[in-house]
């Protein structure tokens, strides 16, 4: 789902307005591209999967574990996969611990992925209750595959960094200070951290 091309434009128009940073980096690096996910268990499947490990390795292990489990995106069957299954899959002790969470939690009815709180904090706490789910893990599903506009990644060491560019600050803001700078772009935060990403990849320290 994601934020939309055409949402993304508007928002960061409307930063641009209220921050001339905004509009000189936009005049500088140009617009992002929308980052988008798919709504749903595979996608938060796939996050743990993927944590502490490169994009390849990610994708040589969900192969691995959907070939193990007769399909990693059912939940019952990575409920019902052993946990020496999904470690032979290449899942450490901990991850396969997180991937049998998350199957429990979905097929016990505790945690629905369609109908998740509409309040962004309370839809971040329903999530960081799976084991595996930390804060960033939830913002960026409820930023990719939600397109929520408003959830602000202030913890990712990235948009610390860019947002710092940015701004011209002297040193890069930790993430208090970084949810106190970001107020007043309510409700676009959602941009401005997908507008960060697209000014380190185009212009890179």
């Amino acid at each position: 789902m994601g934020i939309s091309a055409e949402r993304l434009r508007q928002s960061l128009d409307a930063l641009a307005a209220i921050e001339p940073a905004f509009a000189a980096a936009i005049e500088r690096v140009g617009y992002p591209e929308p980052r988008i996910s798919d709504r749903g268990y595979v996608t938060l499947l796939r996050a743990i999967v993927g944590q502490q490990v490169s994009i390849k390795a990610a994708a040589a292990i969900w192969n691995k574990l959907d070939a193990a489990t007769g399909g990693a995106a059912d939940p019952a069957k990575v409920a019902a996969a052993s946990d020496e299954v999904l470690r032979s899959a290449g899942l450490s002790r901990m991850k396969a611990l997180y991937a049998h969470s998350l199957a429990e939690e979905l097929l016990s009815g505790r945690l629905d992925l369609d109908r998740l709180p509409e309040d962004d904090e309370e839809a971040i706490a329903s999530l960081v209750h799976i084991k595996g789910i930390g804060r960033w893990t939830a913002e960026i599903y409820l930023l990719f595959a939600e397109g929520r506009e408003d959830v602000w990644p202030a913890g990712d060491l990235a948009v610390q960094i860019e947002i710092g560019r940015i701004l011209g600050l002297e040193a890069k803001p930790g993430e208090k200070q970084l949810r106190a700078l970001a107020e007043p772009w309510r409700p676009h935060r959602g941009a401005a951290a997908v507008f960060a990403w697209h000014h380190r990849k185009v212009q890179p320290i």
